[in-house]
């Protein structure tokens, strides 16, 4: 039976944005100039895991809108493109179980996400004819798919108003594929992401500090021959809780991709990329008959750009506690 958590309204608040850490879901360099982790997803509460034990759900949606110049090459399924533009909107339903287990003094919890999501996307691939030259044709797609699922594990701990957690995303590349289309959600690869994360907030004052850094292993894409480098990601946050059911703040991020990317399907190079975002973010709480929900709002606008794609990302995230025993 559900809960009210009268006394969690700050924290169930956090845990809506702390749900999105969880997802570690795809597709915004890398192969196609895209990643596997999802900037800007560990904003206010990063550090942070549900209060109780407990299943909860959470429905991160994120959408990103951007593109490469015409002077830009990347590489997508396994073609040449220039004049790339993009518009993403994923829905990642979560589930989190917070277990009673404890291990090094740290909670124990278990997440599973599902990532479905519309592409719409348009470039100038590059073809060459053997015996007549190369030239260029103009291409688009538009189309829903059902990405990767990720599996991840989480251990938190807390210490007066210092919150940290360690965690580990698995993606699992059995979602729709197909080599050369340019609209694909699934990375077609395996890929491991380590993240620990830390949140400090004053109850009292309302204030809270938040951030995350991360590493990104890729495997390889077996249908591409590319095997995308390593990659690092920051995230970083400051807001303000006003009152149990409202705050207001800042995040930014930065992603750096620290090896080059290799194998036969690499063409273009290590192709090495970088962006960084910045923007506001919000945090609301209100019920729902007697249902208590939690709602977070990120925007980003990129900049300092190199090798991916380039535009604005937004996040809006719905949590509720599902299944929570009396406490």
């Amino acid at each position: 039976m559900i809960m009210l958590f009268k006394k969690y309204h700050v924290l169930l608040t956090i845990i809506s944005t702390t749900f999105l850490f969880l997802t570690g879901s795809n597709v915004l360099a890398a192969e196609g100039g895209t990643n596997f982790y999802l900037l800007g997803q560990r904003g206010q509460g990063a550090g942070m895991l549900p209060p109780v034990e407990g299943l909860f759900v959470s429905v991160p949606n994120y959408y990103y809108s951007g593109g490469f110049s015409n002077t830009e090459s990347v590489e997508i399924g396994g073609s040449i493109a220039t004049g790339v533009d993009v518009d993403i909107f994923l829905s990642m339903p979560t589930a989190i179980w917070m277990t009673p287990v404890n291990i090094l003094g740290g909670k124990l919890a278990f997440a599973g996400t599902a990532l479905v999501g519309h592409v719409d996307i348009s470039a100038e691939t590059a073809i060459n004819i053997p015996g007549i030259g190369t030239g260029s044709i103009g291409l688009t797609d538009d189309r829903w798919a059902v990405g990767d699922p990720v599996m991840s594990a989480i251990l938190g701990w807390n210490s007066g108003n210092l919150h940290y957690t360690a965690n580990v995303a698995v993606n699992v590349p059995i979602g729709d594929y197909e080599i050369g289309r340019l609209a694909n959600i699934s990375l077609n690869r395996w890929v491991t992401d380590l993240t620990v994360a830390a949140t400090w907030l004053d109850s009292e004052t309302g204030w809270e500090v938040s951030g995350a850094i991360g590493a990104t292993f890729n495997g390889e894409n077996d249908d591409t021959d590319y095997e995308t480098g390593d990659e690092i990601h920051l995230e970083a946050a400051i807001s303000r809780h006003f009152s149990p059911k409202f705050s207001l703040g800042l995040n930014a991020y930065h992603y750096q991709q620290v090896s080059g990317d290799s194998g036969a399907g690499a063409i273009l190079g290590d192709f090495k990329g970088r962006v960084t975002g910045f923007g506001p973010t919000a945090s609301a709480n209100f019920q729902v008959g007697p249902i208590p929900v939690a709602a977070s709002f990120q925007y980003f606008h990129e900049f300092n750009v190199k090798n991916r794609f380039e535009g604005q990302a937004g996040w809006l995230t719905l949590t509720i506690p599902l299944l929570v025993p009396n406490q």
